[in-house]
């Protein structure tokens, strides 16, 4: 009931993000829309190994997780102006940026897990849209769309040790809804609300793993100087192998593309300031590939740092929103329930250095009895001479609590006085 409360909810505020928007002075239409994410790097909420690709896994239930991915980006939007002489120039809309997605993550059932992403410019410089409009450039920080959903896992891995893993194949569903709320005159936000259903899968076999991501981005369509920026699909690839058990270093690479559904346009003027857009036949595909170092020190692997760096795909072709290049730094805390790995102990005799461990000390068992005969099974009773035919613990007949297979005197109680060994002292 309550998970079915937690989903109506979400649908709810989707649908205000996607009908209501928010009150803007930005006008989104015309050839020079200012309402464009520069920033195609959306990081998912949550236990990640990729950069850009979804988990399957979720957290666990009643558990917080949370992180900071943070990137820096070059040349993100370039712009073509006229010159006097032939050939025009090139304006940097948004020359360096930093951005900063904070991530929250809610378990709330094996399966469920709620998400949210709050992500800001911490800092960059560039003309914006200074050279076609004329106005201010970009500030120096901007609030971004914040994003929320939810993760649900169809076939979720076990919650195992990470050094337990064994073949396993994860698949998960995703719905991300991205609001309104950035800053869309500094090319940090998008005029409407858009809608990011994708499915996630990945496959594990020891220390290689793979996994991908297909979905949608889907939203109105804006225009900048003939880039029509609108509904996309999202695709996602990547694989990695742990150089460290126990994750405590991994090596990953990764692609995602953004083919868009948009055609393009080419701007002509037959009079000084006036354009037509003319379908040209091309579409936008931002693309970006990415090496990244990934470590989870802790026993359990919940907490882990995350460095990496790429660039554009050669499909690009110089898209807008494709950076020239790009530097991710993640942190993330995102508690799976997954058990502490074998102790020190099992771990060294797994190894081959049983020898320095305790060992346990063998069990009693009743060497000449078989079970058959044995009236006690659950009490061993050792061969000493003394009723070795039952299998039974062997008796106090003094009833002094020496047994009578150690008194010296089994049938005349200790006296505890001077030498204990089952017989009274003499007077």
């Amino acid at each position: 009931m309550r998970t079915r409360a937690v989903l109506l909810s979400l649908v709810w505020a989707a649908t205000l993000v996607a009908s209501a928007g928010r009150a803007s002075a930005t006008d989104c239409s015309g050839l020079y829309s200012s309402c464009v994410n520069s920033d195609t790097l959306w990081p998912h909420a949550g236990p990640s190994r990729f950069v850009a690709i979804g988990s399957t896994e979720t957290v666990e239930p009643g558990q917080v997780g949370f992180g900071l991915v943070s990137s820096y980006l070059s040349r993100p939007i370039l712009l073509g102006t006229a010159t006097p002489g032939p050939g025009g120039t090139r304006q940097y809309a948004v020359d360096n940026q930093v951005n900063g997605t904070f991530l929250w993550a809610y378990g709330v059932t094996d399966a469920l897990e709620l998400d949210l992403a709050v992500p800001l410019t911490f800092v960059q410089d560039g003309a914006g849209l200074t050279p076609l409009t004329g106005g201010n450039g970009l500030k120096d920080t901007a609030v971004r769309d914040l994003r929320f959903g939810f993760t649900y896992a169809l076939l979720p891995h076990s919650r195992v040790a990470p050094t337990a893993r064994a073949e396993s194949f994860g698949l998960a569903a995703r719905l991300e809804v991205s609001a309104p709320t950035g800053d869309e005159a500094q090319l940090a936000g998008e005029g409407s609300g858009v809608f990011v259903p994708s499915v996630t899968a990945d496959w594990r076999r020891g220390r290689f793993f793979v996994g991908g991501e297909v979905g949608a981005r889907l939203r109105p369509t804006v225009d900048l100087q003939g880039a029509r920026i609108g509904p996309q699909l999202v695709t996602e690839l990547g694989a990695g192998f742990d150089i460290l058990p126990r994750e405590l270093l991994t090596a990953i690479v990764e692609a995602w593309a953004l083919p868009g559904f948009a055609q393009q346009e080419t701007l002509s003027s037959s009079y000084p300031g006036v354009f037509a857009a003319t379908p040209n036949g091309t579409y936008l595909a931002p693309a970006e590939w990415q090496l990244s170092a990934r470590t989870a020190p802790l026993s359990r692997g919940d907490f882990s740092i995350q460095l990496g760096g790429g660039g554009p795909l050669p499909i690009t072709n110089g898209a807008l929103t494709t950076p020239r290049f790009r530097f991710t730094l993640g942190v993330r805390w995102a508690p799976t329930g997954r058990p502490a790995p074998a102790t020190a102990a099992a771990t060294a005799a797994t190894a081959g250095g049983a020898a320095m461990a305790p060992a346990a000390p063998p069990p009693v068992v009743d060497l000449h009895l078989a079970s058959a005969r044995d009236v006690c099974r659950s009490d061993p009773d050792l061969v000493d001479g003394f009723k070795d035919t039952d299998g039974c613990p062997d008796e106090d007949q003094d009833k002094d609590g020496i047994d009578d297979r150690l008194d010296r005197c089994p049938m005349v109680p200790e006296d505890f006085v001077g030498l204990t060994d089952g017989c009274p002292d003499k007077p």
